[in-house]
């Protein structure tokens, strides 16, 4: 339900583009070019961390594309079944949608350095073909590697606590920094779901109450879970990974590592929908999702990389947190099948009560409950961990 909602949503901007976006070259005023250093970690492969790097390059939406965002809108705020919207859920939408109508760059090479480098070193990311360019999507993904003596010469320089370290781009007409976790080998990782269990979408409500909870309400935190990640203390590492795409990455970002939300700072992992309407593997993105079905494409995306990351780790022990209304049960037991000495623990928050109406799915996993029944107390969750 959620991965195809924002495939339609894909469709609808696609369409709009194709008859709007091209006024975008008429616009003088072009501003800076931003780059987004997606959150990540590094792993330590002998004397060396390799730093796995997902890096978009975008300018700000132009009128075309915010008015072909207001028409998007206008369709969502029907099939939501809202009336209408007031300025602050208007201006909302324009920022979360951000991600899917920013003008992608393509053909642009980054250099980025860390802060404080006492070497001034600066870095340029290639993909597995050896090109720097990103792509007509504004996309670049690869690796970099430091040697060990760098890593620790850079963890000293920024004073860092549980090896974050962060960069910045420093080529000409970008700007952007990123954050990246050097994680020891051994040590507890928590890997975690984002909707229905750190963030409430109502996924199980349908597709009107998703709309309103992604787009236009307030994002609100899932009672209690920001507390029982935060006790599991600073040493241990976290990752988000989630069925939604990778341009809401900002908004998610944004509101789980906010004061409000209050969750640990950890690396995200989403699904990859690429926008450009001019290639023709954006096509097949959405025929994926909407042809094989949307759980099952998010199932697949899931198992993947959690995979890579126990892979990336193999002495380190997992913490798998989910919850019931999609297939997080079923992607977890999956997991710990294949990796049986690294799942320590499956917590599952059960939105749907499927620990008595099919208590099979949730075997041998802890169930959370969602935390709104009345006199929950958040210290009765965090005193099972």
């Amino acid at each position: 339900m959620k991965s195809l909602l924002h495939a339609e949503l894909f469709i609808l901007i696609v369409a709009f583009c194709t008859s709007s976006c091209s006024w975008a070259d008429e616009v003088d005023d072009v501003p800076e070019n931003r780059v987004t250093f997606y959150t990540t970690y590094g792993a330590q492969h002998g004397d060396n961390w390799i730093i796995p790097l997902r890096v978009w390059v975008h300018e700000e939406p132009d009128l075309a594309r915010e008015l072909m965002a207001r028409a998007v809108r206008a369709e969502l705020v029907e099939r939501a079944g809202m009336q209408e919207l007031d300025q602050v859920q208007k201006d909302r939408f324009l920022y979360r949608a951000d991600g899917f109508i920013a003008d992608s760059e393509s053909r642009e090479t980054i250099s980025f350095s860390f802060d404080n480098d006492p070497r001034a070193l600066r870095y340029q990311l290639h993909n597995a073909d050896g090109d720097s360019d990103t792509d007509r999507n504004g996309l670049i993904e690869g690796a970099i590697a430091l040697s060990n003596e760098t890593a620790q010469e850079l963890l000293a320089a920024q004073s860092s606590d549980n090896g974050w370290l962060t960069f910045r781009a420093v080529s000409e007409d970008h700007g952007g920094a990123g954050r990246v976790r050097l994680i020891e080998a051994e040590g507890v990782s928590v890997v975690s779901d984002v909707d229905d269990t750190t963030k409430v979408t109502n996924i199980p409500s349908g597709e009107a109450e998703v709309l309103k909870n992604t787009f236009f309400r307030e994002f609100t935190a899932a009672p209690c879970m920001a507390d029982l990640y935060q006790s599991y203390g600073d040493d241990v590492s976290f990752h988000y990974v989630s069925g939604g795409p990778w341009q809401m990455y900002g908004p998610l970002a944004e509101f789980l590592f906010g004061t409000e939300a209050g969750f640990p700072e950890g690396t995200f992992h989403m699904k990859n929908v690429r926008t450009n309407p001019f290639e023709s593997e954006s096509y097949q993105d959405i025929w994926k999702l909407i042809g094989s079905g949307s759980q099952q494409v998010t199932f697949e995306q899931k198992i993947g990389q959690i995979t890579a990351l126990l892979e990336d780790f193999p002495q380190r022990e997992f913490v798998l947190i989910g919850d019931s209304g999609e297939k997080d049960p079923e992607v977890f037991a999956a997991i710990r099948e294949r990796f049986p000495d690294q799942v320590k623990e499956i917590r599952i928050r059960d939105v749907v009560n499927h620990a008595v109406a099919r208590p099979d799915r949730l075997q041998d996993m802890m169930i959370i409950q969602p935390g709104n029944e009345p006199g929950f107390d958040c210290r009765n969750l965090i005193a099972t961990n």
